[in-house]
């Protein structure tokens, strides 16, 4: 999944900024940046949001690696889904694995714990407000509450994440339910409608498709150029006014078939009609002709 690499880069920069904060600061070191509002300040929650410790160390870290697969599993499950949805999603996952190091590793690598005995790594400083709170609040009424949180790059992911996942989800339940289910409900009519059509009288025979039917009509018979049809023998309608008298003439002749004489007889008999090599050279290449044939007197006399 390619939504995946937002996940990866946040992984990243939240242990670089994380180890080089480790390396060059000391705990409880504070830098400003931007007057008294906002500092670098370097300390470690073993905790929850905000310092709150419910369980143990080791009960922390296997909560959040248990609730970090979940939330790799669903996004799993919805990969195709809307993808701003998508995105917030890999806002949080890769926020959530940024936090699983440091309780998972940090114990063992900072030199203070076992495995699984990790704290969270804090630094980004952000003193927004001091003050009293209201009387009328109930058993904290009047009290003075300094608000300075300090996270990291991965607890900012997991809250810009959350707010994407409630300002999207809205558009991601209405492709990813409503719309399917009304593209059901609206196949289910188109093929009511086409059963009803069918059903319909006259309704059960289509029209041929294609430039040599017109609309209406029904697929009856093969097209004559089909290859299902047989081929029929020349006559004196297929094959044009040549054969068609050559046709007539044969038949005036009483010789019905000299129209549809072989080639190959027609050939034997020119070769016989033409005078041979020997003849030619003996002089008598000359055809017969009227000085050759007997005249009716001498038919007479005889």
């Amino acid at each position: 999944m390619r939504i995946l690499w937002i996940s990866v880069l946040i992984v990243v920069l939240d242990q670089a900024t994380k180890i080089a904060v480790v390396r060059t600061m000391h705990r409880g070191e504070s830098i400003p940046v931007v007057g008294d509002w906002l500092q670098f300040t370097f300390t470690e929650n073993p905790g929850m949001a905000f310092g709150m410790q419910l369980f143990t160390r080791e009960s922390m870290a296997v909560l959040a690696i248990v609730v970090t697969v979940l939330l790799f599993w669903y996004l799993f499950t919805v990969r195709g889904g809307y993808t701003p949805y998508l995105a917030s999603l890999a806002l949080v996952f890769g926020g959530a694995v940024g936090n699983v190091i440091d309780r998972t590793f940090y114990g063992l690598i900072l030199g203070y714990g076992d495995f699984l005995q990790g704290k969270v790594v804090d630094f980004i400083h952000v003193d927004a407000w001091r003050g009293y709170l209201p009387e009328a609040l109930p058993l904290v009424g009047g009290a003075y509450l300094p608000l300075f949180p300090i996270w990291n790059v991965a607890d900012m992911s997991i809250v810009v994440g959350v707010v994407g996942l409630l300002v999207f989800q809205r558009r991601f339940h209405e492709l990813a339910f409503e719309e399917p289910k009304r593209d059901r409900k609206r196949l289910r009519e188109l093929e009511k409608e086409r059963e009803e059509a069918q059903n319909a009288p006259g309704g059960g025979a289509e029209p041929v498709s294609g430039p040599a039917s017109e609309p209406g009509t029904t697929a009856t018979q093969a097209s004559p150029a089909s290859d299902d049809v047989p081929p029929r023998a020349p006559s004196a309608e297929n094959t044009g006014p040549a054969a068609a008298e050559a046709a007539a003439e044969s038949e005036g002749n009483g010789t019905p078939g000299e129209a549809f004489a072989p080639p190959e007889e027609s050939a034997a008999s020119a070769e016989s009609s033409e005078p041979s090599a020997d003849d030619k050279a003996a002089g008598n290449d000359r055809s017969p002709s009227a000085e050759d044939s007997p005249s009716a007197e001498e038919e007479e006399r005889a």
